[in-house]
């Protein structure tokens, strides 16, 4: 049994229809917070604070778990700057409190949902594995803290993991079953798709001065269902008795603009979507596209969803369905 922590959020549900697809039992694990209970995809589900670890202990003692992937965490840069505290303690301390309890079950097998974030202000593009890790914000700084605690783990005490640092996750399950539901939401292309159905008003563009062909940010969008696929082809890895301890970007290796993005989501939608420019935010690099060579090569890793278009209308198909009330 595969036990998924933060299963009830957006890219956790997404990877749990995928382990069912496959036959996999599954537990989820979610304290709700941020997460859907509508979006718990098993028939086994404990709700409980990752940081709380007798009831972390009666999950293992519960269901009889041979792995973990592991997404519980707080995911907002700006909030974790605000908030240091909180994001050290959740997403520290909560995966302390996992690892102690896998320890104690002689569960050895980990994926982790880590993040481009850990990359910082990147020197060059595509971004590699090799690169320098720099974080620039809190929520990056706990991610890389917790792949050091995972090496640390693996040469102590033989835990084998892989950490999936994801760029920008997007899209939604191509079934209309999950998608992004944020509070507060932050992502562009749910924002965008917002302003399409009349949630909002606009949306700002933070910086049109930045050095790329169009003046605004590129990112690389990645289709959260071949998120999904990373995490299967990374468990089968980690099950297969091969000891490691891995990092693996996961990124379409091709970058889009926001306001080629916001173009996409006009045509998608057939709506006009006013869009206004803002000053850029602190922090945010004018580039970040990722190289998937070494997922592709070690895990056999392919992108079934790669085009932009198909990104924004299964996302607008969910928001539709979701928001249009």
């Amino acid at each position: 049994m595969i036990l998924v922590t933060g299963g009830a959020g957006y890219i956790g549900s997404h990877v749990v229809l995928s382990l069912r697809e496959m036959g996999y039992e599954v537990v989820v694990l979610d304290d709700l917070s941020r997460g859907h209970e509508d979006l718990i995809f098993s028939p086994n589900f404990v709700e409980c604070d990752i940081r709380d670890r007798e009831a972390v202990d009666k999950a293992f003692t519960r269901f009889p778990v041979e792995a973990v992937l592991h997404f519980a965490a707080r995911s907002l840069v700006g909030e974790s700057m605000r908030e240091p505290e909180a994001y050290y303690d959740v997403n520290v301390n909560g995966t302390l409190s996992l690892l102690s309890a896998m320890r104690d079950r002689g569960v050895n097998a980990l994926v982790f949902s880590s993040s481009a974030a850990v990359y910082g202000e990147p020197k060059r593009t595509p971004i590699s594995e090799e690169d320098e890790l720099r974080p620039t914000n809190v929520y990056g700084e706990t991610k890389l803290f917790i792949e050091s605690m995972l090496r640390r783990y693996h040469e102590a005490y033989g835990l084998n993991s892989v950490s999936l640092r994801y760029f920008n996750a997007a899209g939604a399950d191509p079934e209309g079953r999950s998608g992004e539901d944020h509070d507060p939401e932050t992502h562009l292309i749910p924002l965008v798709l917002d302003v399409a159905l009349g949630r909002r008003k606009e949306i700002t563009i933070f910086g049109t001065d930045y050095p790329t062909p169009d003046g605004s940010c590129i990112r690389d969008y990645i289709h959260v269902t071949d998120l999904a696929s990373a995490h299967i082809l990374a468990l089968k890895s980690l099950t297969q008795g091969e000891a490691r301890c891995s990092a693996y970007n996961l990124g379409n290796g091709m970058g889009y603009s926001v306001k080629e993005v916001i173009d996409v989501a006009r045509r998608v939608t057939g709506k006009t979507i006013p869009a206004s420019a803002g000053p850029r935010r602190p922090g945010d690099p004018a580039v970040l596209v990722a190289s998937s060579d070494r997922a592709q090569k070690n895990l056999g890793w392919q992108r079934a969803h790669p085009g932009l278009e198909e990104i924004v209308a299964t996302a607008w198909e969910w928001h539709r369905r979701r928001f249009s009330r």
